[in-house]
């Protein structure tokens, strides 16, 4: 039988302490449209989706189980801002992460193992959040989950069609994410995507106009990166595990390397901090706002810079053959550029979208590009030029 919750154990305090325990009317949740809402598992899962009646707050609240799911990872729902990264101990939600998207909307994953995220922090949709468990009020292993639109419960969405409780859906949680590089050894960036697969990932690298390659590589959970690992002027692919904290870098020849950086909670980067033409590896720590980049020899240089929302970015801004740090953050689509100098560049571009940055002429320095996930084109900026391609699946 799956796990459910016993008598209260998911009712949690709002703002001034009241419980909501109400529900909304189905033709007034339906008259408002939500976020892009896809299930909160990796891609290609099946999950059963349960309530009943008295289910606590609403009857619109999912629970969700599936066999061996114990510790499984949790994927935010919708693009969004972390508000709440909370424990109640061992009633109500137990270890709980709420998320904040556009228009009031909020996502709820409660009964959680583990927490990957800190307060303030902006997450894509897909990226992982935490570990499903049983804290809290829970008789088992599951997660409680919600979607809420002024805090009110609402019937859930997925996918764009509402949810058909107690019954078994798969998990459309399976969105691209840009990635750039110099693929063809020609010192011009070209930009691809990062696609999540249910087993594996799916490397898609633009090679030109109507051309690509694709690489496997990695497992479902893996963060992309990519870099020029051995020097050979051509850019490769590697992915960041969070739960291990170990990078897998794949050389031009498959031959793949190790490293073990970071913290669960951070963001992995890459970059060739030393100006030797061979690509090293960093993260960003949102809690501690600061980069921590490691050199080959193992020794690491920290860097504070960012605040807890940005979102890391990384290039050679100034064209001295050392890659610098820099931070994007999306509700102003702004850009801080930090120089090795200390030196700080500003710069606005890329509005909605999700950052990327790449040397886009091959003049030896880098600048900022987007891309937007409801039509999957990328912008290009290269004074005094814009670049656009459209590459990659546009999400739901």
């Amino acid at each position: 039988m799956p796990a459910r919750c016993s008598g209260i154990c998911c009712a949690v305090a709002l703002s001034g302490g009241a419980l909501l325990l109400g529900l909304l009317p189905m033709s007034a949740a339906a008259a408002v449209q939500p976020p892009d809402f896809e299930a909160p598992f990796r891609c290609g899962q099946d999950w059963r989706a349960e309530t009943r009646s008295g289910h606590s707050p609403s009857v619109y609240s999912v629970d969700f189980n599936r066999d061996d799911d114990y510790r499984a990872s949790v994927r935010a729902s919708a693009p969004g801002v972390v508000t709440t990264v909370g424990d109640t101990g061992s009633t109500s939600y137990g270890k709980y992460i709420r998320v904040s998207h556009s228009r009031g909307w909020e996502s709820v994953y409660a009964h959680l193992d583990a927490q990957f995220v800190v307060v303030g922090q902006r997450v894509d949709q897909g990226a992982m959040i935490g570990l499903l468990g049983s804290s809290g009020g829970s008789t088992g292993p599951h997660l409680h989950f919600e979607e809420r639109r002024d805090t009110a419960v609402v019937p859930a969405v997925f996918h764009g069609s509402q949810l058909v409780y107690n019954t078994t859906i798969r998990s459309h949680n399976c969105g691209d994410a840009p990635i750039a590089g110099n693929w063809r050894g020609d010192r011009r960036t070209e930009v691809g995507v990062f696609r999540p697969l249910k087993d594996t990932n799916a490397f898609r690298l633009r090679k030109g106009r109507g051309t690509a390659d694709v690489i496997r590589f990695g497992a479902s959970g893996d963060l992309p990166v990519v870099g020029d690992w051995d020097g050979d002027g051509r850019t490769g692919v590697g992915v960041w595990n969070r739960t291990t904290r170990t990078f897998s870098l794949r050389a031009d020849g498959g031959g793949i390397r190790t490293i073990s950086l970071g913290k669960i909670r951070d963001v992995p980067v890459t970059g060739d901090w030393n100006g030797n033409g061979r690509t090293d590896v960093g993260v960003f720590s949102p809690r501690r706002q600061s980069f921590l980049l490691r050199a080959a020899d193992g020794s690491t240089t920290r860097i504070k810079f960012g605040r807890v929302g940005s979102i890391p970015v990384t290039g050679d801004w100034d064209g001295d053959g050392r890659t610098d740090v820099g931070v994007y953050d999306k509700a102003t689509s702004s850009w801080t550029l930090r120089l090795r100098t200390g030196q700080v560049r500003t710069a606005s571009f890329g509005r909605g979208g999700l950052p990327v940055a790449g040397d886009w002429d091959g003049d030896g320095s880098e600048s900022p590009g987007s891309w937007r996930t409801s039509n999957a084109v990328f912008l290009l900026r290269n004074q005094p030029d814009l670049f656009r391609h459209r590459f990659g699946l546009a999400r739901h």
